[in-house]
C-alpha cells in the first residue's frame, strides 16, 4: 500500500499556504535529514520547501499519515465491506474497537476524495431511489437517496435525510416516539425532497438528465426545486417485479448489495449505526468499492462501472486506492459533501460529537 521511499519524489508542496502547493510546475525542494520510526518504512526521509520553508515527509503523502497501526488501514477497508461491525473487527486484530471506528472515519473522508477526483460527467440515464436504514434507535429511521448510472451501475451520489417513525406501533411506542418528538424536536417534514434536490446538483455535468425513479410524491417537487438542469422524469411503479429488465434495476441491485455488504444496515442487528454521520462514512467506502473495485457482474466477471464509464482502463486494488493520501485543498467538495467531510452531519440523540478539524492528517 506504501510508495517505494527510495523512488519516491514530493509531487507538490502540501503546505496549502503555498503557491507550489496547486502550481506544482518548478518546485524545488531539499533533503532536510530523516528520521526513524516502529512502522515500515523504518526510515522515512524528510524535505523542506523552498519557498514557503515548511518541513515534511515521505510519509505526508501516504494514507497512513500520523497512524500508530498502519498495517491496519487496507484490512480495515475490506472489513467494513464484509457485513463485519466494528468490534468483530477489532477482536480480530487484537486492538480497541475505537481505533476502527476511527480508521474507518478517516477511509470515509479518503473515499469522499477519491469519487470527487474521478467523477465522470453523467451522459446516461440517472437511476434514483431511497435506501432506509435507522441511527441511534429503530424511533430514528433515515433514507440515504442514491443516484446509479442506468447502463453503467455507477454510483454517483447520495445524501441523507432524517425521517420519522412511521408503520404499526402499540400505544406504548407512540407514547415514547410523542416524548422524544417533544424533548428533541421532529424531522422535517421536506426533508426529502430537499436531499433528493441536494442529490441531483451532486451530479456532474450540464447537459439534460434522464431521470428514472418510483413513485414517491417528493420526486416531482424535489426536479422542480433544480432550476439550472433540464430534466426529464419517468416512474416506474415499485410494485413492478424487480428483475433485470425494471428500469430501477440498477439502483435496486445497489440497495441490496448495501444491505448485504453492511452491517450497519442489516434488518435485524446490534451493529447498527449510532450516527447517520458514520453510516455516510461506510457508504462513501461502499461507494468507491462498487466503481473501482467491483466487477459489474460477479458472474462473468467482467468490467467495472468506472471501466465502463471511463473513468479507469482496469480494475482497481484496495491497495491502490489507498496508495495516496488526498488533500482536501487540492480536492475541492461541493458544499454538502463537505458536511460529511467536516463530520457535521447531526443525530438528535447525541448533542455533543466530535467534529474533523483537519489537525494533523485530513
Amino acid at each position: 500500500m506504501v510508495a517505494s521511499p527510495r523512488s519516491f519524489v514530493p509531487p507538490f508542496c502540501p503546505n496549502a499556504r503555498c503557491v507550489f502547493h496547486f502550481f506544482p510546475t518548478g518546485w524545488r525542494f531539499k533533503k532536510a535529514g530523516s528520521y526513524q520510526r516502529l512502522a515500515a518504512p523504518r526510515t522515512v526521509q524528510r524535505y523542506r520547501c523552498l519557498t514557503c520553508s515548511r518541513n515534511f515527509s515521505f510519509q505526508t503523502f501516504q494514507t497512513t499519515y500520523w497512524l500508530k497501526k498502519p498495517h491496519l488501514v487496507e484490512p480495515t477497508f475490506l472489513r467494513v465491506l464484509s457485513c463485519s461491525g466494528f468490534r468483530q473487527i477489532a477482536r480480530e486484530f487484537g486492538c480497541s474497537h475505537t481505533t476502527v471506528m476511527r480508521l474507518t472515519e478517516r477511509l470515509g473522508r479518503h473515499c469522499l476524495l477519491y469519487q470527487r477526483r474521478y467523477r465522470p460527467p453523467c451522459r446516461e440515464p440517472l437511476v434514483i431511489d431511497g435506501f432506509e436504514s435507522f441511527e441511534y434507535s429503530q424511533y430514528h429511521p433515515c433514507h440515504f437517496h442514491l443516484a446509479v448510472g442506468s447502463e453503467t451501475h455507477w454510483l454517483y451520489a447520495f445524501t441523507d435525510s432524517e425521517l420519522r417513525r412511521k408503520g404499526r406501533m402499540t400505544s406504548r411506542q407512540k407514547r415514547k416516539r410523542e416524548l422524544l418528538e417533544a424533548h428533541h424536536g421532529r424531522p422535517d417534514p421536506k426533508s426529502i425532497e430537499k436531499e433528493v434536490a441536494a442529490l441531483l446538483e451532486l451530479i456532474p455535468g450540464h447537459a439534460p438528465l434522464t431521470l428514472l425513479s418510483d413513485e414517491h410524491p417528493a420526486y416531482p417537487r424535489a426536479v422542480r426545486r433544480v432550476g439550472t438542469r433540464r430534466i426529464r422524469h419517468f416512474v416506474t411503479s415499485s410494485k413492478d417485479p424487480r428483475t433485470p429488465q425494471n428500469p430501477l434495476f440498477p439502483v435496486n441491485l445497489t440497495d441490496l448489495l448495501l444491505r448485504h455488504g453492511g452491517a450497519n444496515h442489516k434488518r435485524e442487528t446490534i451493529a447498527f449505526s449510532k450516527r447517520r454521520q458514520g453510516a455516510a462514512e461506510r457508504l462513501a467506502i461502499f461507494q468507491v468499492w462498487r466503481n473501482f473495485l467491483k466487477h459489474f457482474s460477479e458472474r462473468k466477471r467482467d468490467a467495472t462501472p468506472a471501466q465502463r464509464i471511463g473513468v479507469m482502463s482496469q480494475m482497481l486494488t484496495a491497495t491502490e486506492v489507498l496508495a495516496e493520501r488526498l488533500f482536501p485543498s487540492r480536492v475541492r467538495l461541493p458544499n454538502r459533501l463537505e458536511v460529511y467531510y467536516r463530520r457535521e452531519t447531526p443525530t438528535r440523540m447525541i448533542p455533543h460529537f466530535r467534529r474533523h478539524r483537519c489537525v494533523y492528517a485530513d
